[in-house]
């Protein structure tokens, strides 16, 4: 699947890194349950950085919904404040200081480097930072800001997963039932704009940002 140094492969270990609740499973959750869903076996480190005790069982419930089948996973639901991480810089990167010691991943998720909010910016420079020689992958969160951008890397989904997708974001984030934004339509229609831009055989696919690839 993933034919970029890593064809072949039976075991990964993977680092997804979200500034808030629902930013991992929105961004890459997809591409998770497709890697599950191949038989790969996956050691998956899970970090939410901003929180609430409300928010925060919600995000156990997203990640153990995206996760099953996982062989080996991490969750860690932090408490920093939403909407605040570039004034918790120093308390940030000595979070990630500490994470490196820890793991060795073979694929990185994170935010989208250009992303208009000023947390996702934060996890996405750190990430950068911390994994320098790392594989990786920024996702997109589709939000008010309209900052949209041209990714160049796709994983095509079936309708399956998708399906998946969209529920176990629904089902699992209820507080957020509110927004707008947070709905089956719009988690579609991201995919399947991706899923036209990158010709899938399933009309739908995830899209990242790989800015540095070494084979």
């Amino acid at each position: 699947m993933l034919n970029i140094g890593l064809a072949g492969r039976t075991t990964l270990e993977i680092l997804c890194l979200g500034a808030h609740c629902d930013d991992i499973e929105i961004g890459c959750g997809g591409t998770i349950l497709r890697l599950i869903e191949e038989g790969i076996d996956l050691s998956v480190r899970w970090i939410v950085f901003a929180s609430t005790p409300q928010r925060k069982e919600e995000a156990i419930q997203g990640a153990r919904a995206f996760l099953q089948g996982v062989s080996g996973s991490t969750v860690m639901i932090e408490q920093f404040r939403d909407g605040f991480l570039p004034y918790a810089g120093v308390e940030i990167k000595e979070y990630f200081e500490h994470l490196k010691t820890q793991c060795n991943p073979d694929i990185v998720f994170s935010h989208y480097r250009d992303d208009r909010h000023q947390d996702h910016r934060v996890i996405s420079d750190l990430t950068w930072n911390t994994f320098r020689n790392h594989l990786v992958l920024e996702y997109e969160v589709p939000k008010y800001d309209g900052d949209l951008g041209s990714p160049n890397f796709f994983v095509h989904l079936d309708k399956p997963i998708c399906q998946r997708k969209v529920s176990y974001l629904l089902t699992s984030y209820a507080s957020q039932a509110e927004k707008q934004w947070f709905s089956e339509d719009t988690f579609r229609a991201l995919m399947r704009l991706r899923g036209i831009e990158s010709n899938a055989p399933s009309t739908y696919a995830e899209a990242f940002y790989c800015r540095k690839l070494t084979l």
